[in-house]
């Protein structure tokens, strides 16, 4: 494996997510609590956070730099996307287990994750490319990650004006989440023809 820049910080995702589930599955409630403008969150939920944010960046970076640079290879392509998934999913076990996030809505969210995993797999098998990922996809993406903080931060800066938006986000991601499955399947089509 060639270790470029892309690469390293792939891994250092992969080894952050470890430390994100040690900060949640333990009690720590000698930890205590943080006030964070104005609210009492967990300090486990907010170094948790943190450590989501840090990671999340870390994908932002890695295929923006091995794309600049030319420095994709065949690990990137299978571990960053890996990455991930094994993050969000991750966070959202981890969100049902907090009764932060409703099981039913997780469940949708993993099952199409893994429903299109296999059917970039499937396509490539069958000598296709990969498909790039569309609009409803970024979205769904994005709004992924800002579900999952605003969650872990018991909704910070909006609980005062009883704004859930941690679970705007969720349900808006819930719906990119289907539209861009279906979308991915659809442009697929002509495979399962065959």
């Amino acid at each position: 494996m060639e270790w470029n820049l892309p690469n390293k910080l792939t891994m250092f995702r992969i080894i952050l997510i470890p430390i994100f589930i040690i900060l949640l599955a333990f009690n720590w409630s000698g930890m205590g609590d943080l006030y964070v403008a104005n609210d009492l969150i967990p300090v486990n939920h907010v170094l948790a956070t943190i450590v989501f944010i840090v990671a999340s960046l870390t994908d932002l970076a890695d295929g923006k730099i091995a794309r600049a640079n030319h420095l994709v290879t065949n690990f990137g392509k299978f571990a960053d996307p890996l990455a991930d998934k094994m993050l969000v999913m991750t966070a959202f076990v981890f969100l049902v287990a907090l009764k932060m996030a409703p099981a039913w809505v997780v469940a949708i969210i993993v099952c199409r994750e893994l429903a299109v995993t296999g059917l970039r797999m499937l396509v490539l098998e069958q000598g296709g490319t990969v498909m790039a990922a569309q609009m409803p996809g970024k979205i769904k993406t994005t709004t992924q990650m800002f579900a999952i903080i605003f969650l872990l931060l018991h909704n910070i800066f909006f609980s005062a004006i009883n704004i859930p938006i941690g679970e705007i986000f969720l349900y808006i991601c819930l719906f990119f989440t289907l539209y861009s499955g279906a979308d991915y399947f659809i442009q697929s089509k002509d495979l399962f023809k065959k």
